[in-house]
């Protein structure tokens, strides 16, 4: 008896040293790196990456353009892959927001009171209405960031909304509400969507995943999934 009533207490010993290392400090306090793993490999936010092979061996570029991709002839010859990559994630979860906050605070060369209260009040605020999507992008080669530039600012609600949903494990889906193009915030293109459906919440902890799902053009197609039980933040699902 005595030896299992000691296997209890190291065991339970164990698990509040888990829970103590998942517990995160402030984000007031986070670094640069801490910001970064929040917004592009973390339960709001996930990187997909696409990569374009056409122009990865070299083939002289000629006048004529014989021998050449259409790439090579308007571009020039990259003579390797180049990766885009679209960084997904859920501008209205909480950490997504304190890391936005955080990244910019931490770019700032003097104290400045007036935009710590601003990106404080932009970091917690809440939203029961709208779950809301960020999508932003870069290339390895900035030749390949032009198009992608032009495809998302043209891109509108009427397009989108028939190809660009959330989905939940069961296979339930709620389409999109409103397309914002990017503007110079940094955050890129807004995706919103209902929070509600039927006066309930689309998603609960036990929805499985959040599926993430649009077709932007033929060559933009953005689809991501996020684990509902990564998505827990101080006790709460934060999505």
């Amino acid at each position: 008896m005595k030896k299992m009533l000691l296997a209890i207490a190291v065991l339970g010993m164990l698990i509040i040293g888990v829970e103590a290392q998942k517990k995160m400090k402030p984000w007031t306090e986070w670094s640069e790196k801490d910001a970064l793993k929040m917004l592009n490999d973390s339960g709001w936010g996930q990187t997909q990456t696409e990569t374009n092979t056409s122009e990865m061996f070299f083939t002289p570029t000629t006048q004529s353009g014989r021998g050449t991709s259409s790439d090579r002839t308007s571009q020039g010859a990259t003579n390797q892959a180049v990766n885009v990559s679209y960084r997904i994630r859920f501008l209205s979860a909480k950490p997504i927001r304190q890391a936005f906050a955080r990244s910019i605070l931490l770019q700032q060369k003097s104290p400045n009171a007036q935009l710590e209260e601003q990106l404080k009040a932009f970091a917690e605020q809440r939203t029961q209405e709208w779950i809301v999507m960020a999508v932003s992008f870069d290339s390895t080669d900035q030749r390949f960031s032009g198009p992608a530039m032009q495809i998302f600012n043209s891109a509108n609600t009427g397009i989108l909304q028939n190809t660009t949903y959330l989905e939940i494990k069961d296979g339930k889906r709620v389409f999109l509400k409103e397309y914002r193009a990017p503007i110079n915030d940094g955050m890129g293109a807004k995706f919103i969507f209902p929070r509600l459906v039927d006066g309930k919440p689309f998603v609960t902890p036990e929805s499985g995943y959040l599926r993430f799902y649009s077709e932007i053009s033929k060559d933009i197609k953005l689809n991501m999934r996020f684990k509902v039980q990564e998505m827990m933040y101080d006790g709460q699902l934060e999505y």
